[in-house]
């Protein structure tokens, strides 16, 4: 049995059981594991291809297993339901080895793991469930984002999230040196194949490598030349947005509810070089904040836009949700309009493709605040016009996002 299978059941029994996050599950999983870089890739694999095919093995499973089949057992099968039918292993390895597996975890229950593998097969529908691993309401809001081209975004997202590093020259040729490769990507951001784990390499620790996708950091870049500029980032979380600031120059001053992140942001700035300020605060109620020219608010969301790397959100999000979300947003840019100093700019963007948390945030903004107008954006990645702002298309392993610039009278 390879040990790498029972790594990512156990994985995933986290995730749907007790509501884990994917990425620090696996990546602690796999820290105390040791398993070389080829099982590593394969327990990865897993776990992703599973929750990102979720919805339709559910459909395909529905008539082989009960709704009240333990966890234990449940888990078993769904990876082995994703080799069989997505990741297409031969169908004689898959259930030798999940059987075994099962006698190890779930004893007299391996009879149904053997049963079920034997008999599963793909579904042949076409909801959104089966062809896109998305439940429909949220499929439905992806094509109210894109028009057109929404059915390669929709596509894009069953596929793997590849890894996007911010890289310096010096980082390149560190990588480079290595035995990485570094593809293009989007400005200073590369589409990166490393050949060992991110912190081990020399730009990493150097503080030449930075992790981020192309459309977090075209959020930054949208602000333009920030040389010497003191900048507001507001729900800046552990700092990266932050980072990227700092890096363009800007006199940073981050805050976020969550203090513990502020740790985290510190050693990241330390890794970099980079000096910020960081404060605690509710943003979501009135702040005394000292005027800036540039204020960014990255506001808390439903995280819609960045399935492909955090798949396990779209199984947990209700269609109530995003209207929830935007309630908060709201009371957050009220407050980050307060900060903004007279001909300055705020933007505001969350990594969710809801109308809600975009477009009819920013309506009932302006319709509020006249003394803020809505400005051109300058994306470094594609985008599509969303009312006052624009969707980043969430294709060809970008993440989505909703932009707008505006300026204060």
């Amino acid at each position: 049995m390879n040990p790498a299978r029972l790594l990512a059941v156990r994985v995933l029994r986290s995730v749907l059981q007790e509501g884990a996050f994917a990425a620090p599950a696996l990546d602690g999983a796999l820290g105390r594991a040791r398993l070389s870089a080829r099982d590593a890739g394969l327990a990865t694999h897993i776990v992703y291809g599973t929750l990102r095919w979720l919805p339709a093995l559910e459909v395909a499973l529905a008539p082989l297993l009960r709704a009240n089949t333990p966890m234990r057992a449940r888990s078993i099968v769904l990876a082995g339901a994703f080799e069989k039918l997505y990741l297409e292993t031969p169908a004689h390895a898959v259930v030798s080895e999940y059987v075994e597996l099962a006698k190890q975890e779930v004893g007299r229950l391996s009879g149904l793991v053997n049963a079920v593998l034997r008999r599963v097969e793909r579904p042949d529908s076409a909801t959104d469930e089966v062809r896109y691993g998305l439940p429909g309401w949220l499929a439905d809001e992806f094509r109210a984002a894109y028009g057109e081209r929404a059915a390669g975004v929709l596509e894009d997202q069953t596929r793997p999230a590849p890894l996007w590093l911010w890289l310096s020259d010096a980082g390149i040729r560190d990588l480079e040196d290595e035995g990485s490769v570094v593809e293009p990507g989007y400005g200073d951001v590369f589409r990166v194949s490393l050949d060992r784990p991110l912190r081990e390499t020399r730009a990493f620790q150097r503080g030449q490598a930075q992790p981020v996708n192309p459309a977090s950091h075209a959020v930054v870049s949208a602000l333009g030349d920030l040389k010497d500029r003191r900048v507001l980032d507001l729900a800046g979380g552990s700092g990266v947005k932050a980072a990227f600031l700092a890096l363009a120059g800007a006199r940073v001053i981050s805050y976020d509810l969550d203090a513990r992140k502020h740790e985290a942001a510190r050693g990241n700035f330390r890794r970099l070089h980079l000096e910020g300020e960081f404060k605690q605060a509710d943003l979501a109620q009135p702040q005394h904040l000292e005027a800036a020219d540039v204020v960014l608010l990255d506001a808390p969301c439903t995280g819609s836009g960045t399935l492909r790397a955090h798949p396990e959100i779209k199984l947990r999000l209700t269609p109530a949700e995003p209207l929830e979300m935007a309630e908060l947003q709201r009371r957050m840019l009220e407050t980050a309009a307060a900060g903004v100093a007279p001909g300055g700019t705020l933007l505001y963007s969350v990594c969710s493709l809801t109308h809600a948390e975009g477009p009819g945030v920013l309506e009932a903004f302006l319709a509020d605040h006249p003394e803020f107008t809505p400005q051109e954006l300058a994306l470094e990645v594609p985008a599509v016009p969303a009312g006052a702002g624009a969707f980043t298309v969430a294709d060809h392993g970008l993440d989505g996002f909703f932009v707008a610039r505006l300026q204060r009278d």
